[in-house]
């Protein structure tokens, strides 16, 4: 990838090098001698074929030095930082873009080109303060300059300064029309998080309601919600949050079950567990909502009843986990040799072990913890607990 994003920047100088190799042989045509425009495109060309024969070290000493002839060449200058910053060059980058910057008789717009990338230097270099400073400079000088509203929402999560990302990303969502709700939700539900470990309860819940407000089907809201219902024994208000979480996407529902069936437990609503498991049941294809039921129709009607309810469940969606519990109900029934169902019990366990308990939609990471945000990818609310049948 960073072979084909290099050679996307040097295809990009070829047009703009020949353009300006032309202005530049022009004006040596109008300034200089016939010897001055012949030395430019025989540099030229020599840059060229520097980059057909894969030297790009020297081709860009060439276009480099096409530009420094005439320092009116601007885009040409732009775009070779940017290539000095993907090719691991940040210093060189900075320099240049610097001395950009600091030109007086750039327009605005080149003005703000140039500041971007000078920003974009700083961020690949770790700067985020002097990119912090340069990016709300630019946001000044234009105040619907997305890019440098994006740039401001990645430092501001990376400083996890929640309060800063929100006003960010609602300036970006202004300024470009682009949802930015989801996101936003994640942000509140960030403070949150934090206003709850603290102790402040009050605070905790204005961040969850915004974050409805933003993201009415707020899947962490509803769980935050549910859990902090719970722990001030609040069941009736926990089950609603728990409930509407697990409906508005059901893959979060191992996660939230166990703090949930405890509500459930609580209030003594037996009849109303079963019946949101058995709705769960239709909706969620992996086992969690199956063994929450059997262990409830374990408790009612007995072993018999459960391994029986289990066993059909487990012939439309096998499961690792699924089988481990009918081999503890059979145990428990005395069906089958125990030895036997021993051995293939920590057999199951074993796999399960194995297994990562969660994996990022997006880029594929495996955890056996769940992220709201992935480590790898660094997206938002794509770790979710695994849906292999063969697994869960």
């Amino acid at each position: 990838m960073a072979f084909v994003n290099e050679w996307f920047w040097f295809f990009l100088l070829i047009p703009v090098a020949a353009v300006s190799g032309w202005v530049v042989g022009r004006r040596g045509g109008e300034r200089h001698s016939d010897s001055q425009v012949s030395k430019l495109s025989t540099t030229y060309f020599r840059g060229l074929n520097y980059l057909l024969n894969e030297q790009p070290d020297k081709a860009i000493e060439l276009f480099l030095h096409i530009a420094e002839l005439d320092k009116e060449t601007f885009e040409t200058q732009v775009a070779l930082g940017h290539l000095f910053r993907r090719r691991g060059e940040v210093d060189r980058a900075i320099r240049l873009h610097q001395a950009l910057v600091s030109r007086p008789d750039l327009n605005d717009q080149q003005k703000v080109q140039a500041l971007l990338a000078l920003g974009e230097d700083y961020m690949r270099s770790g700067l985020l303060d002097r990119a912090e400073t340069v990016f709300t400079e630019l946001a000044q000088i234009d105040q619907r300059a997305p890019q440098a509203l994006k740039h401001l929402i990645g430092i501001y999560q990376a400083e996890r300064d929640w309060d800063k990302a929100i006003e960010n990303a609602t300036r970006f969502e202004a300024a470009t029309g682009e949802p930015m709700g989801k996101l936003i939700a994640q942000f509140e539900c960030e403070l949150a998080d934090r206003q709850r470990a603290s102790g402040d309860i009050d605070a905790a819940r204005a961040a969850i309601a915004r974050a409805y407000a933003v993201d009415s089907n707020s899947v962490r809201a509803g769980m935050l919600e549910g859990r902090i219902e719970a722990e001030l024994q609040n069941d009736a208000a926990a089950i609603r949050a728990f409930e509407r979480a697990a409906r508005h996407d059901p893959d979060y529902l191992p996660e939230l079950l166990p703090t949930l069936l405890a509500s459930y437990e609580r209030s003594g609503d037996t009849t109303g567990a079963r019946a949101f498991l058995s709705e769960m049941s239709e909706h969620y294809r992996g086992v969690a909502p199956v063994l929450a039921l059997t262990r409830l129709v374990e408790a009612e009607d007995g072993v018999p009843a459960a391994r029986a309810y289990l066993a059909r469940q487990l012939k439309d969606r096998p499961s690792v986990r699924g089988e481990a519990a009918l081999i503890d109900l059979a145990l428990a029934e005395g069906v089958d040799p125990e030895a036997t169902l021993h051995d293939l019990k920590h057999i199951t366990d074993q796999l399960l072990v194995r297994n990562p308990s969660y994996r990022c939609s997006r880029c594929g990471f495996g955890a056996r913890t769940h992220h709201w945000q992935c480590p790898s990818c660094k997206e938002w609310g794509s770790i979710k607990p695994l849906l292999n049948y063969a697994v869960v």
